[in-house]
C-alpha cells in the first residue's frame, strides 16, 4: 500500500511541478547566492557580478550569462557535493532540461543509447512480451490497450487497462513511451522480465513474469463477416503497413466483399508514408482536388500529399524532400464504407479518418478520438544523439486542425463496459462493431 501511495503521489507531484518550477527556481538560486557569498573557501565568480555580455534579441537565450551560471552552479558542486559526479549523466540531464522546459511532452532529448533503441525496429518484428501500450501525456501514465492472443503477455494474464507501474525494480511512470519500450520490455529472446501492473479500482498490484520472444506482430488483420462485410483491422502504422492493407482488401475484393469496415481502435499512428499510401489506395481523386493530408510549419511552409491521375503526388516547400514517393495504380473503394474509433486513436489514424469524413467516404463510428494533429521529427545532432521535436501541424483535407480535439464520430457508441477490460472481445459482443454494421445496412 505505500508503495502504491508513492506513485500516485508521484504523479500528483509532477502535475504540480510545471505550476511551481519558476518561485522554486528563483528561491533556491537566491539561497545558494547569499550561502555561497558566506560559506566558500573559494568562490567562483558570482552570477551577479558577471561580466556585461552582447544584447540578446528578444525570445533568444542568453547563453552567455546561462554559461556563468553553469559555471558557478558547477564551482559549487565541486567544493561541496558529498558523491562523485558522472558527467556524462550530468551533460544528458542539461540537455534533456533545455527540451523538457519547451513544456512540450512529445519533444525529448536522446542519448547515444536512446537513439540506436530508438532506430531499431519500425518493421513490426522484435523480441517482447506482445502487447500495446498506450501513454497519458499529462500524467506520464502507460496502459495497456491490448493484448495480442498466444503472445507471452497473453499468457502472463496480462489485461487491457493495466497500467505498468514497474519492470523488475525500476519504477516507469512518466518514462518517455518510446523508451520505456525499447530499453526495457524488449529484450534478447528467451529473457525473462518481471512486470508490475496497477489493475482495476482498488489499483491492484500484480506482478508477471513472462519470457520474452519474437513477436511478429501482423499490423493489418481481415476477414470476412457476415452479408459480404469485410472487415479490416489496422493496429499500427509501419512501413509494412500499406502493402498489408492493399493485400487485405485484394482478398476481400476476390471473396465477394460489398461493404467494407475499417477498424482503427487503438491504433496509436505511426509512420506518415503508410497511412497517405492507404488514403490514396481508398479514396477517390474528383474531389478537395485530390488533396489528403497537408502540413505546415511555424513559418507557414510545409508539404503535401495528393492524388492526381489515378497516383499518389506528393510536393514540398523543402525541395529533394519532394522526390522519390511511390506511384499508386489509381485504386479507390467505391462501396459502404464504416470506420471504426476511439481515445486511443491517434495521429495517422485520425489523419485517416478525418479524411474519410471530409471526402464523405464513409460513417465513423465510436468515441472521440486523441486529438494530435502535429508532427514529430527526429534529428540526429551528429555525434550519436539526437532530438525528437515537434515541427509542424498536420491538417485534413478540408483545412481541420484537430490538435488537442479529436475527431468526433458521426455515430459515438462507447464500448460496453464488461468488455473493457477483456483480453479478448468476440465480435459476435463488440456492440461497437455492430453498430458499425447496422449503420453500413
Amino acid at each position: 500500500m505505500e508503495s502504491k501511495n508513492k506513485f500516485w503521489k508521484g504523479f500528483l507531484v509532477g502535475t504540480l511541478v510545471m505550476a511551481f518550477a519558476g518561485l522554486v527556481i528563483v528561491g533556491v538560486s537566491a539561497g545558494i547566492f547569499l550561502i555561497g557569498r558566506a560559506v566558500m573557501d573559494d568562490p567562483v565568480q558570482m552570477v551577479g557580478e558577471s561580466r556585461p555580455t552582447e544584447p540578446v534579441g528578444e525570445g533568444e537565450l542568453d547563453l552567455g550569462r546561462i554559461t556563468e551560471k553553469m559555471e558557478y552552479i558547477q564551482g559549487i558542486v565541486d567544493n561541496y557535493y558529498l558523491f562523485e559526479e558522472d558527467m556524462e549523466m550530468v551533460e544528458d540531464g542539461i540537455y534533456m532540461g533545455l527540451m523538457y522546459g519547451l513544456n512540450d511532452p512529445y519533444s525529448v532529448y536522446y542519448n547515444e543509447e536512446d537513439y540506436q533503441s530508438l532506430m531499431e525496429d519500425t518493421m513490426g518484428e522484435y523480441c517482447g512480451i506482445g502487447a500495446m501500450v498506450s501513454q497519458n501525456r499529462s500524467t506520464g501514465i502507460a496502459t495497456v490497450v491490448r493484448v495480442f492472443e498466444n503472445s507471452p503477455s497473453f499468457e502472463a494474464g496480462l489485461l487491457p487497462g493495466d497500467i505498468l507501474y514497474k519492470v523488475g525494480a525500476e519504477e516507469v511512470a512518466g518514462m518517455e513511451l518510446d523508451l520505456l519500450v525499447s530499453n526495457y520490455i524488449r529484450g534478447e529472446e528467451g529473457s525473462k522480465v518481471t512486470i508490475v501492473v496497477l489493475r482495476g479500482d482498488a489499483n491492484e498490484e500484480v506482478e508477471l513474469e513472462m519470457e520474452r520472444r519474437k513477436v511478429e506482430i501482423p499490423t493489418v488483420e481481415h476477414e470476412m463477416l457476415a452479408d459480404n462485410v469485410g472487415y479490416v483491422e489496422v493496429l499500427q502504422f509501419d512501413t509494412v503497413t500499406s502493402q498489408q492493407f492493399k493485400t487485405a482488401i485484394e482478398d476481400l475484393e476476390a471473396q465477394g466483399m460489398e461493404k467494407l469496415i475499417i477498424d482503427l481502435r487503438d491504433n496509436p499512428g505511426g509512420v506518415l508514408d503508410a497511412v497517405v499510401e492507404m488514403m490514396a489506395y481508398v479514396l477517390p481523386e474528383d474531389k478537395m482536388g485530390g488533396m489528403l493530408v497537408y502540413t505546415a510549419d511555424k513559418d507557414g511552409n510545409g508539404e503535401r500529399f495528393f492524388c492526381e491521375d489515378g497516383k499518389l503526388k506528393h510536393d514540398s516547400d523543402y525541395g529533394d524532400r519532394a522526390s522519390g514517393y511511390p506511384k499508386e495504380d489509381g485504386h479507390s473503394l467505391d462501396l459502404p464504407l464504416a470506420v471504426l474509433v476511439n481515445g486511443n486513436s491517434a495521429s495517422a489514424s485520425e489523419v485517416f479518418t478525418g479524411a474519410i469524413m471530409d471526402y464523405d467516404a464513409g460513417v465513423v463510428v465510436g468515441t472521440q478520438t486523441f486529438g494530435k494533429g502535429i508532427v514529430q521529427s527526429v534529428l540526429p545532432l551528429g555525434d550519436g544523439t539526437a532530438v525528437k521535436l515537434t515541427t509542424s501541424h498536420y491538417y485534413t483535407p478540408d483545412g481541420f486542425d484537430l490538435h488537442g480535439e479529436g475527431l468526433t464520430p458521426d455515430i459515438e457508441v462507447e464500448l460496453d463496459e464488461e468488455l473493457r477490460n477483456k483480453a479478448v472481445v468476440e465480435k459476435s459482443e463488440d456492440n461497437q462493431l455492430q453498430a458499425a454494421i447496422a449503420a453500413l445496412q
